[in-house]
């Protein structure tokens, strides 16, 4: 009798665990054609959580760009010298509460001289702020006309909390079986697979097509190799895991490799993917030397970005709510913005 009492006991603890994973129910949303299996599947708990991330921080409203001039007012203003003395000390309080609300000013200036370059983070600043204009104004293609800020990465942390650097490589078991490749060494970034975790040199930094679905089979059709298909795998799993979507968001499961028969946000994701890696090559690489040590990686390079960088587990940053109507000078390039070029023959 005993044993069926613990029996019992144990069946109805089980059942409890197993409710509880279960609960509340997935929402599934079809984005395709019936047998396509083309639905969104979304978990209502995690997206309260995300909605809290996705919040948007207070705001004072536009500023009027009437006024002194900040370049007139202040010393040493190499960026942004052309707005109002309001707009851009306005700016600089809210940077500083996107960027640095614990340290404040002193994060980025000696409150002693604030005309003086001597803190990095005040070069790298300036660079950023150009960074948020070279993609609100060059890459529309993929930000639309929602654009993004210092906080669409930040959200009050002074390194945005998803940044890559390049792995360092491991051996497996010594050198005669050669790199692992960032194998069975889960990471969030690629959603915790046994891919390989650093997929993001190749396609984010590098000049690669990420493609490697063959409409045709072997051997006239799909010819890439194990590696690369791993690699192409890993950034999925990044973007699926990235965005909070399925790889039905981009893609029509009966034909992965059509682009016909894709969604529209396979292309967006395709300027994406050409817009990170002008990001980091123009504006976050040639920082590496002005980063100290205990800010670069494990090969010295400089953090990067990816697809979670701003998106933080949304389709859309911040639900898609644009931040630029407060902040518009940040939608554009003013003289002394460098030009960057983003033709995207060259990509």
């Amino acid at each position: 009798m005993r044993k069926i009492y613990l029996s019992l006991v144990a069946l109805l603890g089980a059942s409890l665990i197993l409710s509880g994973c279960e609960r509340p129910s997935f929402q599934r949303d079809q984005s395709g054609f019936r047998g396509t299996a083309m639905v969104n599947v979304q978990n209502p708990r995690i997206n309260a959580d995300k909605a809290k991330l996705n919040e948007l921080p207070p705001s004072t409203g536009p500023i009027p760009g009437d006024g002194p001039k900040a370049a007139d007012v202040y010393k040493n203003v190499k960026v942004l010298g052309n707005l109002s003395q309001a707009q851009f000390t306005t700016f600089m309080v809210s940077m500083t509460s996107w960027v640095a609300p614990q340290d404040g000013c002193s994060y980025c200036h000696n409150v002693a001289n604030f005309a003086e370059d001597a803190k990095y983070t005040k070069i790298v600043a300036r660079r950023m702020i150009q960074m948020n204009q070279n993609i609100n104004a060059n890459w529309k293609d993929h930000v639309k006309e929602t654009g993004v800020t210092c906080y669409t990465c930040h959200r009050g942390n002074n390194i945005p909390q998803n940044v890559w650097f390049k792995e360092v490589p491991q051996g497996i078991s010594g050198p005669a079986l050669g790199q692992r490749n960032g194998q069975n060494a889960p990471a969030a970034s690629v959603a915790y697979s046994s891919l390989t975790n650093e997929p993001f040199s190749k396609y984010l930094l590098q000049s690669n097509p990420a493609r490697i679905q063959g409409k045709e089979g072997l051997p006239n059709g799909n010819v890439h190799s194990l590696q690369e298909t791993e690699h192409v795998y890993g950034l999925m799993m990044h973007f699926s895991k990235s965005l909070g979507v399925n790889c039905t968001y981009c893609h029509n499961s009966r034909s992965f490799a059509d682009w016909s028969q894709s969604t529209p946000q396979r292309g967006l994701a395709w300027y994406a993917i050409q817009m990170v890696k002008d990001t980091n090559n123009t504006y976050m690489e040639p920082l590496s030397s002005t980063f100290p040590a205990h800010r670069l990686g494990g090969l010295g390079d400089v953090a990067k970005a990816n697809c979670a960088t701003c998106h933080q587990g949304v389709n859309k940053p911040l639900y898609g709510k644009s931040m630029l109507a407060d902040y518009p000078y940040l939608a554009k390039q003013y003289s002394e913005t460098p030009k960057v070029g983003t033709s995207l023959a060259a990509k």
